[in-house]
């Protein structure tokens, strides 16, 4: 029988997030106290928040629902472990959809990890390979970690940078957000030495430390980071528009066309025209387009048109020499 209050409701809200209703007699046992007890810690449950919905009938069951809010969850060490596992994974690869709010969740969670649990994450991600598709680099969870807590508590970062060419430099910035562009993490932030605004590439930053200085943040000239990143990375390389038109509705090109790449708009019943702008090698995105399955028809660049016509005569050849 648990006889300390908070423990036992920490053991009932534990039993009730199973997705499953529980009838009182078995809660009771559960427990080891009387149904007259569990009326009375789930009217406990009820006052801070859990949305607790009873049944009618001779035993009276219980589940918990959805409410309009969310009250702090309670995970065993099984669950606490295979979470953290997923999301360190998912945001040290930048996998298309991981974004900055999975990156948040993944600080907290590793915030509130008994020391027993986190060394049960950390093995677990040492001993395993996930597979990943494009060229995103790889990244450490706790640089993401870092920069998503100093992000929130508007904290200023230090932390040591290789640029391009190789070169490395210590920096100390006022982290704004971080962005996910599907291949890779950057992190948009105020260079306080160079009082300019910057973009980090997230996998070329090295020992970071929350340094613990507030700031107040400051207004970022684009109001969207997002904006700021893509402006960014357009300065500093030549890019080129890019118009094709697809034989197939707008819903199924964009599952299979990255995000990076564009967001096609339908034209017409069963058609759709994906623009974009991009940095990339003509015959990347040739090949990138082919990868859809979907007929198309370039409209612009006449680079890409030619690529695209070379392309599908070679592998037309490839196929006839088979």
């Amino acid at each position: 029988m648990t006889t300390d209050t908070p423990a036992r409701l920490l053991q009932l809200l534990s039993l009730l997030q199973t997705p499953r209703e529980w009838p009182g007699g078995e809660l009771a046992d559960r427990l080891g106290v009387s149904r007259r007890t569990v009326r009375r810690d789930i009217d406990r449950l009820r006052e801070l928040g859990y949305p607790v919905q009873a049944s009618m009938g001779s035993d009276g069951g219980y589940r918990l629902v959805a409410g309009k809010a969310m009250p702090p969850l309670v995970l065993d060490d099984e669950e606490a472990v295979a979470i953290a596992v997923g999301l360190r994974a998912g945001a040290g690869h930048a996998v298309e959809g991981v974004d900055e709010a999975s990156v948040r969740a993944l600080a907290k969670l590793e915030q509130v990890l008994p020391s027993r649990l986190r060394h049960r994450v950390s093995t677990l991600q040492a001993a395993t390979t996930p597979l990943t598709s494009g060229d995103g680099a790889s990244i450490a969870p706790e640089t993401l970690t870092v920069m998503a807590s100093t992000v929130a508590g508007h904290e200023r970062l230090r932390f040591a940078y290789r640029a391009k060419d190789g070169a490395g430099s210590r920096r100390v910035v006022e982290p704004y957000r971080l962005v996910s562009t599907g291949r890779r993490w950057y992190l948009v932030a105020y260079d306080l030495d160079r009082e300019d605004w910057r973009t980090f590439r997230v996998d070329r930053v090295s020992e970071p430390f929350a340094t613990g200085a507030r700031f107040a943040p400051r207004e970022l000239p684009t109001g969207s980071a997002a904006e700021y990143l893509r402006q960014s990375m357009y300065r500093r390389q030549e890019t080129y528009e890019f118009a094709v038109t697809f034989a197939a509705p707008a819903e199924l090109v964009a599952a299979r066309v990255p995000r990076w790449v564009g967001v096609p708009e339908a034209v017409g019943e069963g058609r759709c025209r994906l623009r974009g702008e991009s940095g990339d090698a003509v015959e990347w995105l040739a090949i990138r387009l082919a990868m859809t399955g979907v007929d198309f028809t370039v409209e612009s660049p006449g680079e890409l048109v030619e690529c695209v016509r070379g392309l599908g005569e070679r592998l037309v050849r490839a196929a006839a020499a088979g």
